[in-house]
């Protein structure tokens, strides 16, 4: 048995669905299949039922469930250990959040949640969504911190993960400025020569997002494929050397647009406002988790 098919079965109890699972797990739906497969006959029982849909779990399913999301999440703090990671027993938070959130978004909120609780420790784990939400289904973290926006659907099953929407943020089109503060690159700007476009791997969140903004305004016809990079930061270091367009979370640019050194590459129909959820297992949490939690809920208005 493969700890590997212990969270794709995890993965597919939160979904119920094995196209979104095996989206969630960045794997084929076929191999996706397979594995599940192979861990019913490991365990003997039949763990899904897949003659509904959505499918559902069996009784067998249903009981088996706490026990892999509690070897994996044993297994995760095994791991942790050895790699000196917890020292000591002392309670650590451990969250799991999108790259441009662990930098832009995370050192604030945390700094303003530890003005009214009290200094705390945490432990993050800066990756991409779809590890963010293995991460928080085989209970290798408390809490995620992640983007969230109703056309690009977030394969998480809100009754067993609840979430609290703590902020806003924007994804824009920016580029570097010319002698005169004007955008390199403009997208409102008459002409048919192609722009040279920064952009998000496609499996990325940002990267769905975008694709949806460049799709709504039928503009892919002008930008012209120059790098591609899964984070912003490397996307962001990238137009400030004025290699390209690339959209640019707002919260994650804030700085280099009041400096001057990063301008918008087009008007508000080329931005998209989304979300930034905070999600917990409600099956399970810390005294410490449920503490802050409840902090952050109080404390919306202030973000």
């Amino acid at each position: 048995m493969e700890t590997a098919w212990l969270e794709d079965f995890l993965a597919l109890s939160v979904t119920l669905n094995f196209s979104r699972a095996a989206e969630a797990r960045n794997v084929t739906q076929s191999a996706f299949s397979r594995r599940i497969r192979n861990l019913e006959m490991w365990v003997g029982a039949r763990l899904v039922d897949r003659s509904v849909y959505p499918a559902a779990l069996t009784p067998a399913g249903q009981s088996f469930r706490a026990a892999a999301e509690a070897l994996v999440r044993e297994l995760h703090q095994a791991r942790a250990e050895a790699q000196g990671r917890t020292p000591d027993r002392s309670p650590v938070i451990g969250f799991a959040a999108l790259h441009t959130l662990a930098l832009s978004f995370f050192p604030a909120w945390v700094r303003g949640l530890e003005d009214r609780l009290g200094p705390f420790r945490t432990r993050m784990s800066a990756t991409n969504v779809h590890d963010c939400i293995d991460a928080l289904v085989a209970g290798a973290c408390d809490l995620m911190l992640c983007y969230s926006h109703p056309i690009v659907p977030t394969a998480v099953d809100t009754s067993r993960y609840p979430s609290l929407r703590l902020a806003r943020d924007r994804v824009l089109p920016v580029c570097a400025p010319d002698a005169h503060g004007r955008p390199l690159y403009d997208l409102e700007a008459r002409g048919e020569a192609p722009l040279p476009y920064l952009c998000y791997t496609p499996d990325s969140f940002l990267g769905r997002v975008v694709e949806v903004i460049v799709g709504r305004e039928g503009i892919a016809a002008r930008l012209d494929f120059r790098y591609e990079n899964s984070m912003s930061e490397a996307l962001k270091a990238a137009a400030l050397e004025q290699q390209g367009l690339a959209w640019m979370p707002e919260s994650a640019i804030r700085r280099e647009v009041a400096e001057g050194r990063l301008v918008a590459a087009g008007g508000p129909r080329f931005a998209m406002d989304m979300d930034i959820r905070l999600y917990r297992a409600a099956e399970r949490g810390s005294r410490e988790v449920q503490r802050l939690w409840a902090a952050a809920n109080r404390g919306l208005e202030s973000f």
